[in-house]
């Protein structure tokens, strides 16, 4: 199995800074579109657990559009093979001051794309 190869890479990091981008605007139908939309889709937040899309897509919906903005540290994408990927950062908000948050992914190639299929999201002092 080769590891981070070159144009894989560069494909779920495009992803990745996609959903970011969608994630800090609240751009729901991107944030639905770039987790698969199945009942085997998990995603851990900082204060929920999500089980399946209906579950993650009603967080998404339902959730406050302010405060989103964050800056990404220590972001580490990694590729294994040509259709799996995980990518793994940590973030501060400026409203969360003194606390880090770290987030996961696991990301899948499907016809229709990259799509994560778990994640986890938790906030911990600094």
């Amino acid at each position: 199995m080769e590891i981070d190869i070159p144009e894989i890479r560069a494909e779920v990091e495009a992803a990745f800074a996609r959903y970011e981008q969608a994630l800090v605007t609240n751009d729901v139908p991107v944030l639905e579109e770039l987790f698969r939309d199945a009942p085997e889709t998990i995603r851990y937040g900082a204060a929920e657990n999500l089980y399946g899309m209906e579950e993650i897509r009603a967080f998404r919906r339902a959730r406050p559009a302010m405060g989103l903005e964050r800056r990404l540290e220590r972001t580490v994408i990694t590729t294994f093979g040509r259709d799996f990927a995980v990518a793994n950062t940590m973030f501060r908000r400026e409203n969360a001051p003194g606390r880090l948050g770290r987030q996961s992914q696991s990301w899948v190639r499907f016809p229709e794309g990259w799509r994560v299929v778990a994640a986890h999201v938790s906030v911990v002092p600094e």
